[in-house]
């Protein structure tokens, strides 16, 4: 594997995520091995097929949500909690494509932004849907030059916004400490037995679980939209692989919330691998439409551009 600077691994993880969204959005909801019996040999093209209500290279709700949170962070240079929800409620009042159920309701509810998400799991008790893990890319990248400690308890407080279950907390935490170590040029597989130790203690055993060596995503008890195994997933996807194409392949080939799955697949190999390892056939076919916020599209190269802002700027 090429060594690819700091930077080009930034630009890896957010583009990565991005990608990995737009490219496994058509194939949501179908069978496992859509992806590969549509597409059998890698690098023929025509990957970035759209479908689906979806078109080609056009990124979901989990993209979409990401600049939000890309965007509240460079401008208010830093993390500022009321903001990233008002921005997330106005995207949503917008009448997005696509958004997720658990989601929806805490930002139509009406509540305020320190309460919705918590409100709403009391009565629910369901809150611990991969919708927070799904958009953590640009998060992971800005908070981690500040070290462990600061980027799992930011993940935990943007994951809070939306989700009420601290099951969906810890994952997303997780997943910004392996970025993180991806991005210092060390083997995020490596870590994952230290970042173990640093999970809420109710929560360490199920973690531990989906992310060991020896599990596969079809010993999951819980469709991959649940947290744990979209994050379980996404680990088994790039430790069974050696390419971010590669990767991106057995992720979409799992079948079910295939954009999700693949979007933290993307954002973790991109990190790994860096950007050059980004197909530019898949890469050039990207874009992101962001409803309430003027008609706004991002291509690669401006999502290129957060990514390098985001982590120069510590969080």
């Amino acid at each position: 594997m090429d060594r690819s600077s700091r930077a080009e691994r930034a630009v890896g993880a957010v583009v990565g995520s991005a990608v990995g969204d737009a490219l496994g959005a058509p194939f949501e909801f179908g069978p496992e091995g859509a992806f590969s019996a549509r597409f059998p040999a890698p690098g023929d093209g025509g990957e970035m097929c759209g479908g689906g209500g979806w078109d080609p290279g056009e990124a979901t709700d989990d993209t979409q949500m990401a600049v939000l949170v890309a965007e509240s962070l460079l401008e208010c240079d830093g993390l500022q909690l009321p903001d990233m929800f008002g921005r997330f409620r106005r995207w949503a009042a917008a009448d997005p494509k696509d958004i997720g159920l658990q989601t929806e309701a805490v930002l139509s509810s009406g509540d305020p932004w320190d309460l919705a998400a918590a409100l709403h799991f009391r009565t629910s008790q369901r809150g611990a849907g991969n919708g927070a893990l799904m958009r953590a890319a640009p998060s992971a990248v800005h908070f981690s030059r500040a070290g462990r400690h600061a980027t799992m308890d930011a993940a935990r407080r943007i994951s809070a916004l939306t989700h009420g279950d601290r099951a969906a907390w810890e994952g997303t935490a997780v997943l910004h400490e392996l970025v993180r170590v991806a991005l210092e040029d060390r083997d995020p597989l490596d870590a994952v037995e230290e970042t173990l130790g640093y999970v809420h203690p109710d929560h360490r055993e199920r973690y531990a679980v989906v992310l060991s060596p020896d599990w596969h995503p079809d010993l999951a008890t819980e469709f991959n939209g649940a947290v744990w195994p979209c994050l379980g997933s996404a680990l088994w996807a790039v430790r069974t692989t050696s390419s971010y194409e590669d990767a991106l392949r057995a992720a979409i080939d799992l079948g079910g919330d295939t954009d999700t799955v693949a979007a933290v697949t993307g954002g973790l190999a991109g990190a790994v691998y860096g950007s050059a390892a980004i197909p530019e056939r898949w890469s050039e076919a990207l874009h992101v439409p962001l409803p309430g916020f003027g008609g706004r599209v991002l291509r690669a190269a401006e999502l290129g551009e957060l990514a390098r802002r985001l982590d120069r700027q510590e969080g």
